[in-house]
């Protein structure tokens, strides 16, 4: 958790100054469906990002 945070703070909070607590909402929820939850590595998936993880699967032949 505190990685993601991480990754939250350096990579979209502290680049710019937020007017309204509805655009810094807006601006988080689309980092989070936009860019983290994509790419981010997961163990379940044999530390593939989800996107890359589908493709892989999606590509392959799969059993009748």
């Amino acid at each position: 958790m505190e990685s993601f945070w991480g990754s939250m703070q350096l990579e979209l909070l502290d680049r710019r100054q937020w007017t309204t607590r509805a655009e810094l909402a807006a601006a988080m929820f689309e980092w989070i469906e936009a860019f983290y939850n994509p790419v981010r590595r997961h163990s379940a998936l044999g530390y593939r990002s989800p996107v890359e993880y589908e493709r892989l699967h999606l590509s392959s032949p799969q059993a009748a």
